[in-house]
């Protein structure tokens, strides 16, 4: 069925005048097509009678709108008017372009080729897919949704902003601020360059990816990595509850456990000073209060700092009265078995044992202490007291014989 581009109003006046036979006058009003002939028929009552009829053959083009025909102009038909050459009225899809009415008519119906519905041309966004040319075409110009004003379907990295989408930089680099559309955050599973270490796309705290800083797992920060860590307290203390290497501590480690053990030589010998149990069996001595000696000028590292006598309180730490003393921290472990060299531990001449240091089973036992100055490494002496504990050692000394001399300490 022909959908006409126009309305029917444009047919008044009427296209073409269709001619009357005129009274019985015994000429023929068609003139030379000549007479149409006659057709004889047999009344009711047997008698024959003869009845003219008429069957003229239609022409396109003589104007006059014969049967068969929609119209007809005469010499005014065209397949871009309004009449069409085979005298119908010019239609979409009647494969005539109307001109000045259609863009196109290609006299099929399909919105898929290059005239659509309307004998349009096709364009982006008249709601047609255009085969081969577009992708997509969901009627309108607006840019963000599923489909572009360039009839390509949205997508993550085409620069433009669509639903569901929290950024689009235009391009697909994972590792910028705007990876796969989405504003970049820890456990996104994009490694964020230079703000992350890692990322694994999840904010678990107990595999090999921390949160919320995306940083690798490691000992001691807080997070107890699950088959790698027996404990995290975050911190690398060796003493207290964790161990510095994440492990639960136990007898027999090696570690002494502050408040829990008195001892732990890592082994299992009993007549060494410390038990399999960690139960310390060392001289008494090592079980009343001492005096520590921590600080770092009286390292044998240190050289020209300072001056510091060993006879009165001139550091701190150092009373002047004859007590026990335990070398610690940044001053060292124990004293050193052999010369400094001058000017070292904060003094002029520094001290040390002249002998070896006892073993536990060996108690309080008694040591010479050196004086190294003018090349002479015993230029001054002094007696003094030690005793091996489990992991350290005691040392009863007394004030040094002059200024300026010091007991030196070494790691």
């Amino acid at each position: 069925m022909r959908t006409p581009l126009l309305s029917l109003g444009w047919i008044s006046p009427l296209l073409v005048l269709i001619g009357c036979p005129s009274p019985d006058t015994g000429t023929d009003e068609f003139g030379d097509f000549g007479d149409f002939g006659e057709t004889t028929t047999t009344s009711t009552d047997g008698n024959s009678e003869t009845e003219s009829t008429t069957e003229g053959s239609a022409e396109c083009g003589n104007g006059t709108v014969d049967p068969g025909e929609e119209c007809d102009l005469g010499p005014d038909n065209s397949n871009e008017g309004t009449c069409t050459a085979a005298c119908l009225i010019a239609a979409c899809g009647d494969g005539n372009v109307y001109a000045g009415f259609e863009e196109c008519d290609d006299g099929n119906p399909s919105n898929t080729d290059e005239c659509v519905e309307g004998c349009k041309l096709p364009v982006c966004g008249d709601g047609f897919v255009l085969d081969g040319v577009e992708a997509c075409d969901d009627g309108n110009d607006v840019e963000t949704d599923d489909c572009t004003m360039t009839c390509l379907p949205a997508d993550c990295g085409d620069g433009i902003l669509q639903a569901g989408e929290q950024c689009d930089d235009g391009n697909d680099i994972t590792t910028d601020e705007c990876p796969a559309c989405q504003l970049s955050f820890c456990g996104d599973g994009y490694l964020q360059a230079g703000l992350e270490q890692c990322d694994d796309g999840n904010m678990e705290s107990d595999d090999a990816c921390i949160p919320v800083f995306c940083t690798p797992a490691a000992c001691g920060d807080g997070f107890v990595q699950a088959g790698v860590e027996e404990c995290d307290d975050g911190n690398i203390v060796p003493t207290d509850e964790c161990t510095d290497v994440c492990a639960n501590p136990f007898c027999g480690d090696g570690i002494k456990h502050e408040g829990v053990e008195e001892c732990d030589d890592g082994d299992d010998d009993p007549d060494n000073g410390c038990d399999p149990m960690c139960i310390a069996h060392g001289d008494p001595q090592c079980f009343l209060p001492y005096t520590t000696l921590n600080l770092a000028n009286r390292n044998v590292t240190t050289v020209n700092q300072v001056v510091i006598c060993d006879n009165g309180n001139s550091d701190g730490q150092f009373t002047g009265q004859v007590q026990w003393y335990r070398f610690e921290g940044a001053a060292g472990v124990q004293m050193p078995e052999a010369a400094p060299p001058e000017l070292s531990c904060g003094t002029h001449a520094p001290g040390w044992i002249d002998g070896v240091h006892p073993g536990l089973a060996d108690g309080v036992v008694d040591r010479t202490v050196c004086f190294n100055w003018a090349g002479n490494q015993c230029q001054w002496n002094q007696i003094i007291q030690v005793v091996a504990c489990p992991d350290y050692y005691l040392y009863n000394l007394p004030n040094a014989p002059v200024c300026s001399l010091r007991y030196c300490g070494t790691d």
